[in-house]
C-alpha cells in the first residue's frame, strides 16, 4: 500500500491538539499546537546534517498542516 508522506490526525483524548504524522523515514508525530515531536526512528550521521534534515522535515510538516487547514476552510 502506498501511503502519503504526511497525514493529519486528531484524538478525542487530546481535543485541543492537532497532529501531523510523517510516514516515511524518519517517522515521527508532530503535535502542531505544542510544537512537540515524537520520533520513531533514530537519525545517524553528522550533527549538522541531522539538524538540517530535522529542520527541513519539520518545516515541511508545518507547511503541510497549514495547506490542509486552508483547504478545509475553503470547503466551508
Amino acid at each position: 500500500m502506498k501511503l502519503p508522506k504526511f497525514l493529519m490526525a486528531d484524538n478525542s483524548d487530546f481535543p485541543e491538539d492537532l497532529f501531523v504524522v510523517h510516514t516515511e523515514f524518519p517517522r515521527f508525530i508532530l503535535n502542531v499546537e505544542e510544537e512537540d515531536v515524537e520520533w520513531f526512528d533514530e537519525l545517524e550521521g553528522e550533527e549538522e546534517e541531522i539538524t538540517n534534515e530535522i529542520n527541513s522535515l519539520l518545516e515541511q510538516a508545518f507547511n503541510f498542516c497549514d495547506a490542509e487547514i486552508e483547504k478545509y476552510e475553503e470547503e466551508e
